[in-house]
């Protein structure tokens, strides 16, 4: 199961929702995994505003997300029939849009029947998400998208160039 929501998650319900799943298919195991953005200070606000003193301040008030829709869908179904063939599901949402500090913008559920298999698939899927997922994340401060580059990674096979 994959959500996107512009704005903020909704964190309580998407919680709700997935544990009804992990008890509609008898699992034990309810793994939850939630992403909130926090305060910082963008490397490239720092410099913009050194350059800029009539900037206000260069603290991320919120971050804001890009997506590819099939891309995100194909790798997660990826995903999915890989956690099937260990006995697991996965669920996710991703905000589309602008996130305030504070808020969650990633949720990544795994349901199981016991934690072993929940817990194991954990790390490998978060690490793989953050590497290869088609999500832009962009710093919003004083009310601009600054692309977020020194937190970006490129997503293997994409650009003219690609091997």
């Amino acid at each position: 199961m994959l959500s996107l929501y512009h704005g903020a998650l909704p964190t309580g319900e998407l919680y709700t929702q997935w544990e009804a799943i992990a008890q509609s298919k008898n699992c034990g195991a309810v793994s939850i995994f939630s992403g909130v953005v926090r305060k910082e200070q963008s490397l490239e606000s720092h410099l913009e505003s050194s350059l800029d003193s009539n900037l206000k301040s260069n603290d991320v008030e919120a971050l804001s997300f890009d997506i590819y829709k099939p891309l995100l869908e194909k790798w997660f179904n990826s995903w999915q029939e890989r956690a099937h063939n260990m006995g697991a599901y996965v669920c996710m949402a991703h905000s589309i849009g602008d996130v305030p500090c504070g808020k969650s913008s990633f949720m990544c559920g795994i349901i199981s029947s016991h934690r072993k298999v929940a817990l194991s698939l954990y790390a490998e899927l978060i690490e793989d998400f953050k590497a290869n997922a088609p999500i832009w994340k962009y710093d919003v401060i004083n009310h601009k998208r600054i692309y977020a580059k020194e937190r970006s990674k490129a997503i293997k096979g994409s650009g003219i160039l690609c091997k």
